[in-house]
C-alpha cells in the first residue's frame, strides 16, 4: 500500500507531519480526518535512487540569493508581529517560498525547534544561508525580546548591502564586456589576420619589424603549442583558485585590491560602510564591544580589514576605548576614528556610527560614478594600444615591400 507524507492541524490547532499508508490522497486525507486532523498538505512518498535523493541535488545545486533572504526576513518579521506560534510560522514561511534549498533549510529548522532547540540555534545550523551576523542579530532580538525590531535593522542592512553590491556589479559589467570583445579580436587578428599578410611578406624577402616578429610568434605560439598553453593556462588558474581560498590568499588578494589606483579607494570606502552600518545596528540590538567586533571580522567580506579588526579586538581587551585601537589599525580613516571618539565621550556612538555609514554610502557612489568616468578613456587607450600594435605589424612591412616596388 502507498505511504504518504502529510502536515495537519489537530484539535487543539498544534501542527503534526508524519507518514499514513492508504489507498489514495482522498483517503489519506480521509483517515486523518477520522483520528480528528484537519490535513494541510498530503504527498504521497516517493521511492529516491539508492545514494542519490531530489532534494540532496538540489540542496547543493541552488542557492538562497539576497532578494530572498531579504523577503524571507520581511514575512518573518509580519509573522513575528503577528504572533503566530513559530512552529506554525515556520510551516507557512516553507510553503509560500519556491527555492528548493530554502524550503529543505525551513523544514530542518521546523524539525530542530520541534526538538527543543532556541531560535538562534536552528539559524546557526545552516551557515551557507544565513551568515555570523545574521544569527548573531537573531541571537540578540531572541535574548532582548526585541526580535521585531531586531529584524528590521537586519532587512536594512541586507537591503543596503545588496544595492551596493548590485551598484559596483553594474559599474564593472561595461568594462568587462569591452575587455572581452577586445580578447576576441584580439585573437581573430592574430591568428587570421596577420598569417596571411607575413606569407606576402616572407615570399618577398622583406625582413620582418619587431612587432610583425611579436605577433608570429604569438601566432606560432596558439597553433602550434596550443595545448600547452592550455594546460599551462588551467593548471595555473587551479593553483590561483586554490591560493585564493585560503586565508593567506584572501589576505593578499584583499590587499593588492585595495592599492589599486582607481578601484582601490572604492573597494575601502565599502568596507569602511559596511564596518560603520553592522556595528551601529549590532550596538542599538544589546550585542557586546568585543562580540561586535567578532562579527564584524566574520562579515566584513575583506580578509585585510578582518585583520585588522582582530587586531583592535586585542587591544580592547586592554581597556582603550574603541577609537583610540581603530586609531592604531590600517585602513580606518580619520574622520571614522574622530566619530566613533565623539560617540563614546557623548554616549551616542550609535548615532555616530550611523552617520559614518551615510557618508560613505555617498563616497562609495561618487567613487563608482568616477571609476566609470575614468574607465570610459582608459578603454580607448587600450582599444587604441591594440589597434596600433597591429597596424605596425601589417603596415611597416607593407611600406618596407612599396619602397622595394620603387
Amino acid at each position: 500500500m502507498p505511504k504518504f507524507n502529510y502536515r495537519a492541524i489537530s484539535e487543539t490547532g498544534a501542527p503534526s507531519t508524519g507518514d499514513i499508508e492508504a489507498d489514495s490522497v482522498e483517503s489519506a486525507s480521509s483517515l486523518l480526518a477520522s483520528r480528528g486532523f484537519i490535513p494541510t498538505k498530503v504527498r504521497e512518498e516517493r521511492p529516491a535512487i539508492p545514494g542519490v535523493s531530489l532534494s540532496s541535488i538540489l540542496d547543493r545545486f541552488s542557492r538562497v540569493k539576497a532578494p530572498e533572504l531579504i523577503l524571507f526576513t520581511k514575512q518573518f518579521n509580519t509573522l513575528i508581529r503577528a504572533g503566530v506560534p513559530m512552529l506554525s510560522l515556520m510551516q507557512v514561511l516553507e510553503e509560500q517560498t519556491e527555492n528548493a534549498k530554502m524550503k529543505n533549510v525551513l523544514d530542518a529548522m521546523n524539525q530542530d525547534i520541534k526538538e527543543g532547540a532556541s531560535l538562534h540555534g536552528a539559524f546557526s545550523r545552516h551557515p551557507r544561508v544565513f551568515s555570523p551576523l545574521y544569527c548573531s542579530m537573531i541571537k540578540a532580538g531572541e535574548a532582548s525580546g526585541a526580535l521585531p525590531e531586531v529584524l528590521d535593522r537586519l532587512t536594512y542592512i541586507i537591503e543596503h548591502e545588496n544595492k551596493i553590491k548590485s551598484d559596483i556589479k553594474s559599474a564593472l559589467t561595461y568594462p568587462a564586456i569591452v575587455l572581452s570583445f577586445l580578447l576576441v579580436a584580439f585573437i581573430v587578428l592574430l591568428t587570421g589576420v596577420i598569417p596571411r599578410f607575413v606569407n606576402i611578406f616572407s615570399k618577398a624577402g622583406l625582413n620582418l619589424p619587431l612587432p610583425t616578429k611579436i605577433c608570429m610568434f604569438l601566432y606560432h605560439l596558439m597553433a602550434d603549442y596550443w595545448y600547452l598553453v592550455i594546460g599551462i593556462l588551467g593548471v595555473a588558474g587551479i593553483v590561483l583558485f586554490q591560493y585564493l581560498r585560503t586565508a593567506q590568499g584572501k589576505y593578499m588578494r584583499d590587499t593588492l585590491l585595495m592599492r589599486l589606483p582607481i578601484v582601490g579607494p572604492l573597494f575601502v570606502k565599502s568596507a569602511i560602510s559596511r564596518f560603520s552600518s553592522i556595528f551601529s545596528i549590532l550596538q542599538s540590538s544589546g550585542v557586546e564591544v568585543l562580540d561586535s567586533m567578532d562579527i564584524l571580522a566574520g562579515t566584513i567580506g575583506n580578509a585585510a580589514i578582518a585583520r585588522e579588526i582582530q587586531g583592535v579586538k586585542g587591544r580592547l581587551t586592554e581597556g582603550r576605548g574603541v577609537a583610540r585601537p581603530l586609531g592604531e589599525a590600517q585602513y580606518f580613516t580619520p574622520m571614522l576614528v574622530n566619530m566613533v571618539a565623539i560617540g563614546e565621550e557623548s554616549g551616542n556612538l550609535e548615532e555616530m556610527l550611523r552617520e559614518v555609514a551615510g557618508h560613505y554610502d555617498t563616497e562609495v557612489e561618487y567613487s563608482m560614478n568616477k571609476m566609470s568616468q575614468a574607465i570610459g578613456p582608459i578603454l580607448v587607450l587600450g582599444l587604441a594600444a591594440v589597434v596600433g600594435f597591429f597596424a605596425m605589424a601589417i603596415f611597416l612591412p607593407m611600406w618596407d615591400l612599396t619602397l622595394m616596388a620603387k
